[in-house]
């Protein structure tokens, strides 16, 4: 089944293989620098679901997605600018100004990525990219009035009556009111209200809630010819997440969401 799957979306040669070949290089540089420094991920969503399910990528997926916890992620974001080869290069509000998401991206510098939703046309860098979700203990509430105050961002880039200038100025002005103002208030209100539970940081509009228990000690699992970390409880995280995460989609359903790409730019 696996060969068919491959034969079938992502064959060897093929812009998608092309694609996830270069992920996993990403991913292996990630992985050393985080070693060396002492720091903590694991693959997660679809990323950990084709660990699982196909020791690598799910065949259609265009995409690779790691997390950790946030302690680790701030000092992540600390030492990847000085890190990373001359090929990469992390992305966020401090790196790029019209990047406006609560979490990180590595970026390649050799590919260029059209995603379907245009949300990244207003970003310095548009190549193959990994996403580094940061995480914390933060009740749902608040992480509920998170995304309704950081949710303003979404509304004003689906417009296309202005300027990227003019989008990147109001982007910008939310983006700073909340990790100025609002943040800092729920994460002072989230210590006053202990939990067990470990959630995406406020302005992270997915919902990925998740346990300390289920997830540390971390192991790994062979992911596309490499061993990469995962969470301790695979089957716990992904049955929340997807219910019964080893039957297959209807393949005819199937839809990436990266329109083009383009290597060697």
């Amino acid at each position: 089944m696996q060969r068919e799957l491959q034969a079938r979306f992502n064959p060897e040669g093929s812009d998608l293989r092309r694609m996830q070949h270069r992920m996993t290089e990403m991913l292996r540089v990630i992985d050393g620098i985080c070693r060396r420094h002492g720091l903590r991920y694991w693959l997660c969503s679809g990323t950990l679901l084709g660990a699982v399910r196909h020791e690598g990528y799910i065949p259609w997926d265009d995409d690779l997605d790691i997390e950790m916890m946030r302690p680790d992620y701030d000092r992540l974001m600390e030492i990847l600018p000085r890190e990373l080869p001359a090929d990469l290069a992390l992305q966020n509000a401090d790196t790029d100004p019209g990047y406006f998401y609560c979490y990180a991206k590595v970026r390649d510098l050799r590919s260029r990525l059209s995603e379907t939703n245009d949300y990244d046309r207003i970003f310095k860098y548009r190549g193959i990219f990994i996403d580094i979700f940061p995480y914390e203990k933060m009740p749902l509430p608040l992480l509920w009035v998170s995304n309704r105050t950081f949710g303003r961002i979404y509304k004003v880039i689906k417009r296309t009556d202005l300027s990227t200038d003019v989008l990147k100025s109001k982007t910008r002005a939310i983006y700073r009111f909340n990790h100025r103002f609002v943040f800092p208030v729920l994460r002072a209100l989230a210590r006053l209200c202990p939990t067990k539970k470990l959630n995406y940081s406020p302005g992270i509009p997915y919902d990925n809630t998740i346990y300390e228990k289920e997830t540390f000690p971390l192991k790994t699992l062979p992911f596309d010819g490499f061993e990469a970390p995962v969470p301790a409880d695979c089957d716990a995280y992904l049955r929340r997440k997807f219910g019964d995460y080893m039957r297959l989609p209807d393949l005819n359903t199937i839809h990436q969401h990266s329109a083009s790409i383009t290597f060697d730019v």
